[in-house]
């Protein structure tokens, strides 16, 4: 009856001044509970409530692309502070190095995608994601407005929505990784003709395309000029992905096809067209010549120094360099289009949209930061890190390291700030390493002479000599999905912290401001890369130039993976379809 009293007062006393603020708070002890209330207007403050969690906003995070680096993204971010909504006309994220495993049924498509709403939704359970709103949207993005922080979207143009419902999303921060698109070269023919492999649909359609070759070539009323014709395939591209395409096309004929075809057995030729002097042009010499005298062995037709120029229903037309010009016209069934990589028409847009243009990709600073757009970040392969030359700071550089403003340089004071500047300009480190110098005394040394370490001192022309030739060692990344992988990581671990480093910076000097950057520069580090290249044989190519070719390779990439696969489904899937293929051998139905 007390209990029943007193909340009587207290609901007279909030009629009675209803200008006032309250918070009620109930709680429950013990099985039993009790009702209190404060005055958040108190005159001297002591009382006063702070809002509940709930009802301070949230910034609003639009994450554009479902891929390597929008995923690394999602799945590392863990501040609550942030609402985050994640944009793509792809609802799923697919493992892209196995892509070339799936068009020839050595892998099932389903085993290497996830679909993106069960990442988010797992994320919400695991300790990952746990405090962290997260929403998917299937859509295309067709604008961006860095001016008024909008993207403009439309329904995935599949959708039984045609695409014709626009809408806009506000941001606060905007994550650009829609990836890139092929680079046709305009190319005539190109798009109407080729096959592309970026895409999981792309890898279906393949396998369906080498299926209908081999039945169409079983027709009894083709001649056998045609069906050499049909049974051809070419590959344009001596990358990676045309590489590994080529060789997975070899074994599935090989080891499956034959066996159900076996009169297309002395029809078939895959062929490789290089433009370059070599396959596999990023890769250690070693591993080159290897898989070019391995092709040779296989019977895939390697033709270097090839450039294709034109591509039309039948026959495609190749250039050789050093043939005085004369063009080519090669018979082909089916062309898989593998040479790099080109901008989506929505970043062409923006870049123009930015003063961006006459670029490949967007332009980022060290901290994925797109150049001028303090609130917009690109990673993955729509973007390429503008990495800053140590020469257009280097009066600024010296001027910082010159502590008793001297006009003049010695060994120790620029050994006080070396870490800094080979924190924010790693082509400094890189320049010590190739040219074997010991320590940064050494280059200073060049610029003097025959001096002792102590009494070495430049003025600042020396200095500028010494360090003329150190932006020489500075190198794009590859477009590579380790490259994305780790730059989506880092970008969340740069959003997870953002309150604390505004507080307390941990990134190098700021040589032309004072103060520290917020956050350490991105840096990518090389955990090595595979070059499958059929018969259960592999290239690897290690940290520490370590090289290794051959069938233990192949279980070394197993393993590796397996491992990257992104849920324990995917990876059951994958070990699955390997253990099937072993036993059972490829799929070769059309479905």
């Amino acid at each position: 009856m007390n209990g029943l009293s007193l909340f009587k007062r207290a609901s007279r006393a909030f009629d009675d001044y209803p200008s006032l603020a309250k918070l009620i708070v109930v709680c429950t002890v013990s099985g039993g509970g009790y009702v209190a209330y404060a005055d958040a207007n108190s005159s001297n403050g002591a009382h006063a409530v702070a809002p509940p969690v709930s009802e301070i906003r949230k910034k609003k995070v639009v994450v554009i692309g479902t891929g390597w680096a929008g995923t690394s993204f999602l799945k590392k971010l863990n501040n609550p502070s942030y609402d985050v909504q994640v944009i793509s006309p792809r609802n799923y994220f697919a493992f892209t190095p196995l892509l070339p495993s799936v068009t020839c049924g050595t892998v099932e498509a389903r085993s290497i995608v996830e679909p993106i709403r069960s990442i988010v939704r797992k994320g919400r359970v695991d300790w990952i994601y746990k405090s962290v709103s997260v929403s998917y949207c299937e859509a295309e993005c067709f604008k961006i407005d860095a001016e008024n922080k909008k993207v403009y979207c439309r329904p995935n143009p599949d959708s039984s929505m045609n695409g014709k419902e626009e809408f806009a999303v506000d941001y606060d921060y905007l994550v650009i990784a829609m990836g890139a698109r092929p680079n046709t070269f305009n190319t005539p023919g190109v798009v109407e003709h080729c096959n592309f492999l970026k895409e999981v649909e792309d890898a279906q359609r393949i396998r369906r395309s080498v299926i209908d070759s081999f039945e169409r070539a079983s027709l009894p009323t083709l001649s056998d000029e045609e069906r050499k014709r049909i049974l051809h395939f070419v590959v344009v591209g001596g990358g990676p992905t045309g590489v590994e395409f080529a060789a997975e096309l070899h074994d599935f004929v090989n080891d499956d096809l034959v066996k159900l075809y076996p009169a297309a057995k002395d029809f078939v030729q895959i062929t490789i067209l290089e433009a370059a002097d070599h396959i596999l042009n990023m890769f250690d010499k070693r591993i080159t010549d290897f898989a070019e005298k391995k092709f040779h062995r296989d019977g895939i037709d390697v033709k270097l120094g090839s450039m294709v120029v034109k591509v039309s229903d039948k026959e495609i037309s190749t250039k050789v360099r050093g043939n005085g010009g004369e063009i080519t016209a090669i018979p082909y069934g089916m062309v898989v289009w593998s040479t790099g990589i080109g901008t989506h028409p929505v970043i062409r847009s923006f870049m123009q949209q930015i003063g961006q243009t006459n670029r490949r990709a967007l332009a980022t600073d060290e901290w994925l930061r797109v150049e001028g757009c303090n609130s917009i970040y690109a990673l993955g392969d729509c973007a390429t890190i503008n990495q800053r030359k140590v020469m257009e700071d280097i009066a600024a550089i010296f001027k910082k390291a010159d502590k008793d403003n001297s006009g003049t340089l010695t060994v120790k004071e620029f050994q006080e700030v070396i870490d800094d500047i080979c924190e924010r300009y790693p082509q400094v480190e890189l320049y010590l390493k190739n040219k074997k110098m010991r320590d940064i005394a050494d280059l200073l040394k060049m610029a003097k002479g025959d001096v002792a370490k102590e009494a070495i001192e430049l003025n600042i022309e020396e200095f500028k000599k010494a360090l003329s030739e150190v932006d020489s060692q500075m190198k794009n990344l590859p477009a590579t999905a380790q490259v994305a992988a780790q730059q989506g990581t880092y970008l969340a671990n740069c959003f997870n912290r953002m309150e604390e480093a505004e507080k307390n910076p941990e990134g190098p000097i700021r040589f032309r401001e004072e103060g520290r950057h917020r956050f350490r520069p991105f840096r990518y580090k090389h955990l090595g890369q595979f070059a499958p290249l059929g018969g259960e044989q592999t290239a690897a190519q290690l940290p520490g130039d370590w090289v290794s070719i051959g069938h233990s390779s192949q279980w070394l990439w197993y393993s590796v993976y397996a491992s990257k696969l992104v849920s324990w489904r995917t990876r059951a899937l994958v070990i699955t379809d390997w253990t099937r293929r072993f036993v059972f051998g490829r799929d070769s139905s059309r479905i």
